[in-house]
């Protein structure tokens, strides 16, 4: 029997994979494609994905083919700035860009290559998920081919179309958003071309931004890719039929004001129905769901496949545990009620903006700018990210300042924070003590700039203890941190997470 088998390997799947497999579970992983899809689908990723690919070891096969792009643009009906999320001169909180752009096939293949470095991982391709049952103490999967594969828990990344959330009768929350859209990749040799546009920040570089074009006469989104990749998202109109829209007249129409004159050769085109949904349970049994199995985001602030990678990040420490004996079966509830809020405010930001920019009655497309930019006068910028809330309930030292934040990744010297202390659980304090299973890492002898120690007198603390998946579990008193923190993780946690 497996420790944990993983149902998908796409990004979230081979990234959980790759948490997991680090730890020392074993592992398997099913998936029913032989090969990636060889076409790209989701285009952005966040510094914080960038600080988890560190966790799991896999930064330096990805780095390299990643572009670090400055935020959002969202462009009003008369071409004028109406909502600007630009991340130049911003804080960088991890020490990478806040923003970043890749090709998908090659995330995926570096994904799948790492998991090649441990032989508790086991993959099967070409394999499908047929069916499942549970009696306690495990978990039976039923595969293509009549063959039967054993675990203790089940992650489902298997995608929107979930065979294992559908397996398992659970049902999808509707946020009331569906939108079609066209989504077209190209390859393009030169700079995209825009239309004069008025109130752009001078520091705002339209080769680095998402455009959004919020037009009534068709809303639009223009997309800084990896190398020469670029990406237009086209809302369908009502009465068009999808096939016509992908056929290549229809999409050189569209593409033709950004790409006059500048040598490009379009890769794909596809329609889209763009989403707003959560699951209604993201645990039964052994079975957890993750990714877009567990929640579709509208694409408007770039947050889709992020949602993912911190369910598993959320998961993969808490299994860990679990599994090695070192906490009881009831952490893992804490799960959906740490994710689900997280998920729920973006896709709930994502649901607004999607309802603003795909606006086609024109007076109420000037109506809205003309409200949206008198809001902004008085509102600082913030970036994509900003939407995420702190961990309210779960396993976090709730009441104490910085409780369920993310916590910070200075430079100590030439190198990244997580890189000298681990990404295990970590006690940042003044004072010298055993923490058993905690690091304890001395301020004093830590070169980061006196950052961490700023962190700490904004919230007035002496230690903040930070979880594996970086956010902070709480502050104050070191050994009451780690008593607080081994009593959570020990006894039921059911009456911390209802709190």
């Amino acid at each position: 029997m497996f420790d944990v088998a993983i149902i998908g390997c796409g990004p979230v799947g081979a990234f959980a994979a790759n948490l997991l497999g680090k730890s020392g579970l074993s592992v398997l992983v099913i998936e029913q494609e032989a090969n990636p899809y060889p076409l790209p689908r989701a285009v952005h990723l966040d510094h914080e994905m960038m600080r988890l690919f560190q966790s799991a070891g896999v930064i330096d096969k990805v780095a390299s083919d990643m572009r670090d792009t400055e935020g959002h643009l969202h462009v009003g009906a008369d071409h004028g700035v109406i909502r600007y999320m630009g991340t130049v001169g911003r804080p960088r909180p991890y020490s990478w860009s806040n923003d970043y752009f890749f090709y998908q096939p090659e995330l995926e293949d570096h994904l799948r290559d790492a998991l090649a470095a441990y032989p508790n991982v086991t993959v099967q391709l070409g394999v499908a998920f047929t069916g499942l049952d549970q009696d306690g103490e495990g978990v039976t999967l039923r595969l293509s081919g009549d063959r039967v594969e054993q675990a203790r828990y089940v992650i489902a990344c298997d995608g929107a179309r979930s065979a294992v959330r559908k397996a398992l009768g659970i049902r999808l929350d509707d946020l009331d958003f569906e939108e079609p859209w066209l989504v077209v990749d190209a390859e393009v040799d030169g700079p995209v071309r825009f239309p004069d546009l008025w109130g752009v920040p001078q520091d705002a570089d339209l080769q680095k931004l998402s455009v959004m074009m919020c037009d009534p006469k068709r809303p639009a989104t223009i997309v800084p890719g990896r190398g020469n990749h670029r990406r237009w998202e086209f809302m369908l109109l009502p009465g068009e039929d999808d096939q016509a829209m992908m056929e290549p007249e229809a999409v050189a129409a569209l593409v033709e004001p950004y790409l006059s004159g500048v040598p490009h050769q379009v890769v794909r085109a596809a329609t889209y129905r763009f989403h707003g949904l959560i699951a209604e349970r993201w645990r039964q049994g052994g079975v957890f769901l993750a990714g877009d199995a567990a929640h579709q985001t509208p694409p408007f602030f770039g947050q889709g496949m992020c949602h993912g990678m911190r369910d598993a990040a959320n998961l993969a420490w808490k299994l860990e545990l679990v599994l090695k004996g070192r906490a009881p079966d009831a952490l893992l509830d804490s799960y959906q009620p740490e994710r689900d809020p997280h998920v729920r405010a973006v896709i709930s930001a994502a649901v607004g903006a999607g309802r603003y920019i795909c606006m086609l009655d024109p007076e109420a497309a000037a109506e809205r700018d003309a409200q949206m930019r008198d809001a902004a006068k008085d509102a600082q910028h913030g970036t994509a990210a900003d939407l995420i809330p702190a961990i309210a309930v779960g396993i976090i030292a709730a009441g104490t300042p910085g409780a369920g934040e993310r916590f910070i990744q200075p430079r100590v010297g030439e190198r990244l924070l997580d890189d000298i202390t681990g990404s295990g659980w970590r006690l940042f304090t003044g004072t010298s003590m055993d923490g058993g299973d905690v690091t304890v890492i001395d301020l004093a002898q830590l070169d980061d700039q006196g950052a961490i120690a700023v962190w700490l007198a904004d919230r007035d603390a002496d230690a903040v203890l930070v979880r594996p998946d970086h956010y902070v579990f709480g502050t104050g008193k070191p050994a009451d941190l780690i008593a607080r923190r081994n009593a959570l993780i020990a006894g039921p946690v059911h009456q911390e997470i209802a709190a």
